[in-house]
């Protein structure tokens, strides 16, 4: 139940009176029944559950929905309620209906949508690169669906806790520690690269591991230093303490060009766990959770066998006493249910990594870190292709680093605003293409369900026609810049009375009355691309409001202060949608 007292949407308020009225016209038998309303083109709305319920009752749907038509005579809920086909219910809001609930949301600064009262504990994992290597594109996806839910449970009310679980521990860091440390000159600035922070990166992994790969003397001290690391030797956690600092100053700023939560502060590397995994080891083995199996200490399933019917083993502890990725993720999940005290887990893990989190929950459950009443899930997301439908790869087979995907993004949409408002000063340009590029790109993204691979293609994202983030974004200018017209143009006639709503009017109110039904939905499935089609319908729909309804030239005040209050939480509406994706909503492009 929302704690705060939201404007409940028609559709909600359709499917009330419609149970009452189903028990009041068909007995108590129908009590409870799901009248299943849905948007209608041959009504505002359509009822479609007397169909099953007929089958219930043994009577005749449509003569059952006569009887709940004439139940609904006199609502102020309904102008118009007809039964139509075999038993569907046809249903129309009156203008009072409609008109109360822009008013309603209009005054609203959340705009009618209230807060969850059970305020969650919601755990978000996401983005999670790696020190001292470079964000590419397979780190794009994590970062910015994870970034959108976070902004969408936050405002729906649960307490969100973030966090990127950056890789920033391994036996590479005894190759980078021991380059760095026989060549300190490589503390100082490099010209190459996005920024001194990750030129230095990028210049110490390059070297030491070409050192690495040839230099059988360098590889035993590497070695050592792996030793010397784990064993907290002074020397070495100071170099390695640099290169996380590097990295860390690398990643603010793609954090920052992206336009994401992140901060330093929800840094929770692999490394915090070091001193629980010998005892996550010992308490598994303790429980029967893990057993000892060709010297490893592994979990096994009975759903999870390779192509031979043989038990994959889930390794907790290898057999020479190392620890991968189960114990650390057992560890780090401990901590943020009995620690941080998370009701709710989500890992924005891309999709390969289903089974592994399927065996770290089981694993979970079996041991007792993860209790009922406490939600863990993996949040997965498909891969972002290049136009060949491949893996997004630059010509001479690399992974494409993420800068340069932003910078050719914010580059193309700075033409194209050069282009087309040439008067705007440097610095506003600037500011534009970045809100436009940026967005486009995250859009791109958030529109697709992310369960699906996508195509990275900028000339479809920067495009002002069809499901973009600069068609939304251009939609929400249009509207700010008409209501900006609104406020200096001559007052219109008076009428003596307001004519009724125009239809286009009416699709278009109720549209915006469902946005609050829309983001329930994201908050269920953790899919930001319901909202990105929700936000572009309203677009469309305000597209055929505007045709059909003009607003400067509108016949009344009446009329033009009606249709002035539906732009104004159009404008709103988008603002905020976009915004809850991470996106600007400039009011000018």
């Amino acid at each position: 139940m929302p704690a705060d007292s939201p404007t409940l949407s028609l559709a909600a308020q359709a499917e009330a009176a419609l149970r009452d009225a189903f028990e009041a016209a068909l007995g108590p038998e129908a009590a409870g029944a799901d009248p299943i309303i849905r948007p209608s083109e041959h009504a505002d709305y359509q009822a479609n559950g007397l169909l099953a319920l007929a089958k219930k009752l043994k009577g005749n749907p449509r003569e059952l929905a006569g009887k709940v038509v004439a139940q609904l005579d006199g609502s102020p809920l309904f102008s118009h309620a007809e039964a139509s086909g075999p038993g569907f219910l046809n249903l129309a809001f009156t203008d009072a209906a409609l008109l109360g609930q822009l008013a309603a949301r209009g005054a609203d600064p959340r705009l009618g949508i209230g807060r969850t009262e059970a305020r969650q504990v919601t755990v978000v994992d996401y983005s999670a690169p790696n020190i001292a290597k470079e964000m590419h594109v397979g780190h794009l996806r994590s970062t910015i669906i994870g970034d959108a839910l976070v902004r969408l449970l936050a405002f729906s009310g649960s307490e969100v806790v973030r966090q990127n679980h950056v890789g920033d521990w391994g036996t590479q860091f005894g190759m980078l520690i021991e380059h760095l440390l026989e060549n300190p000159e490589l503390t100082g600035d490099d010209e190459d690269g996005d920024t001194p922070a990750i030129s230095r990166l990028a210049a110490l992994y390059k070297a030491a591991r070409a050192r690495f790969d040839t230099d059988e003397e360098f590889q035993t001290r590497s070695r050592r230093r792996v030793v010397a690391l784990q064993s907290g030797d002074p020397e070495t956690l100071a170099g390695w303490q640099e290169i996380v600092a590097e990295s860390k100053t690398y990643f603010g700023e793609i954090y920052a060009k992206l336009g994401v939560l992140l901060t330093d502060e929800d840094i929770a590397g692999e490394s915090s766990y070091n001193d629980e995994l010998q005892g996550i080891a010992d308490d598994l083995e303790r429980r029967g959770v893990a057993v000892r199996s060709e010297g490893a200490l592994c979990v096994f399933f009975d759903d999870v066998a390779d192509k031979d019917g043989k038990p994959v083993p889930f390794i907790i502890q290898k057999s020479d006493g190392g620890f991968g990725y189960a114990a650390t993720d057992l560890a780090t999940l401990r901590h943020r249910v009995r620690d941080l005290k998370a009701t709710r887990l989500l890992y924005v893990v891309g999709s390969p990594q289903a089974l592994h989190f399927k065996m770290v929950f089981e694993t979970a459950r079996r041991a007792g870190y993860l209790p009922d009443g406490v939600e863990a899930a993996h949040v997965q997301f498909g891969s972002v292709l290049g136009a060949d439908g491949k893996p997004f790869k630059s010509r001479e087979g690399e992974t494409i680093r993420l800068i340069s995907l932003l910078d050719e993004a914010v580059a193309r949409a700075k033409a194209t605003i050069e282009e087309r408002s040439p008067e705007l000063a440097d610095e506003a340009k600037e500011q534009r293409a970045k809100e436009v590029g940026i967005g486009a790109a995250k859009y791109a993204d958030l529109s697709t369900s992310r369960t699906r691979d996508y195509v990275f293609d900028l000339d479809r994202m920067l495009s002002l026609q069809g499901n973009t983030g600069v068609y939304l974004q251009y939609a929400h200018a249009r509207i700010r810049s008409l209501l900006a017209r609104l406020a200096e143009a001559e007052p219109a006639p008076d009428g003596d009375t307001a004519p009724p709503l125009e239809p286009a009017e009416r699709s278009l109110v109720r549209v915006l009355d469902e946005f609050g039904d829309v983001l329930a939905a994201v908050d269920e499935s953790l899919e930001p691309h319901r909202l990105c089609g929700y936000l572009y319908t309203l677009a469309q729909t305000f597209s055929d409001f505007y045709e059909a309804c003009p607003v400067m030239k509108a016949p009344t005040a009446q009329v033009r202060a009606r249709r002035a209050a539906i732009c104004e939480l159009t404008g709103d509406t988008l603002a905020l949608g976009l915004g809850l994706l991470g996106i600007a909503a400039p009011e000018r492009l």
